[in-house]
């Protein structure tokens, strides 16, 4: 059965390799992005295979986003699946040493504009009474790291917000899934490094991480499980990657007092 698919942040990594795994299997896709330009040059490639619109806009532009929303036409204007993976991580600095600035976008980012779309889809969903949520959250929610701070809380938050939306569609006939990959190599890391290409590639050097493509084939078979089967929460990582052990700081004299 074909659906229509809405895709935020869809010009690259994730959301771009969504768009293509989901366009291979004939589904319409609704693909909102910043980049105008990538936007419809990905938009071009996919329309041999389905049927696309595009929305070209700051996914924190409450205005500019709520309106193109709202004026979706048919076939476009009842949306069977949300993918909310428009998110970013700025700096690695620690918490007393970061750029307000930074913090504020991730918060816009993350969380209030996922939020935002979220209330704007749902209700159709809900009179519908089918649909399903995709939250792209990362381990960082679950996993603390140094300079991960406002990065990582948002993640959690994502993680949280999915969890009660599940509690809140009770007895709907509607899925919500958070899905939470670990180290991948997309434009993630040149992001947060200000489009540093050398600190990017260190993240990454050495390592077999996910790619956007793994992820994307996670999405679709998440989007595929059976009507009855709602997948809570999924957390995915490369084997090169694991958790470490808790740090202890044997330097500062409390033993002494």
């Amino acid at each position: 059965m074909k659906k229509t698919v809405l895709i935020t942040g869809a010009s690259s990594g994730f959301g771009k390799a969504c768009a293509e795994r989901f366009a291979l299997a004939g589904h319409r896709l609704i693909l909102l992005a910043r980049r105008a330009d990538r936007l419809h040059d990905l938009a071009a490639a996919l329309g041999a295979q389905c049927d696309v619109t595009v929305i070209a806009a700051d996914i924190t532009d409450a205005h500019a986003v709520e309106t193109a929303i709202t004026h979706l036409r048919a076939p476009f204007d009842q949306p069977d699946i949300l993918i909310n993976n428009a998110g970013l991580a700025l700096g690695l600095s620690p918490a007393d040493e970061a750029d307000m600035a930074d913090w504020e976008t991730m918060i816009a980012t993350n969380v209030t504009a996922l939020v935002r779309m979220t209330r704007l889809i749902l209700p159709g969903m809900v009179q519908r009474d089918r649909g399903h949520i995709i939250n792209i959250g990362s381990t960082a929610g679950h996993w603390p790291y140094p300079g991960g701070n406002v990065y990582g809380a948002s993640k959690a938050f994502v993680q949280m917000f999915s969890r009660e939306l599940r509690a809140d569609l009770l007895g709907k006939k509607i899925k919500v899934s958070n899905i939470d990959p670990g180290m991948a190599e997309t434009e993630f890391s040149l992001v947060r490094f200000n489009q540093a290409q050398e600190k990017a590639d260190k993240v990454y050097e050495g390592t077999k991480p996910l790619s956007a493509q793994d992820i994307a084939e996670i999405v679709f078979w998440v989007c595929n499980t059976p009507a009855h089967v709602n997948i809570n929460s999924l957390e995915v990582m490369p084997v090169c990657q694991a958790w470490g052990p808790l740090k202890v700081d044997r330097s500062m004299g409390f033993a002494d007092e």
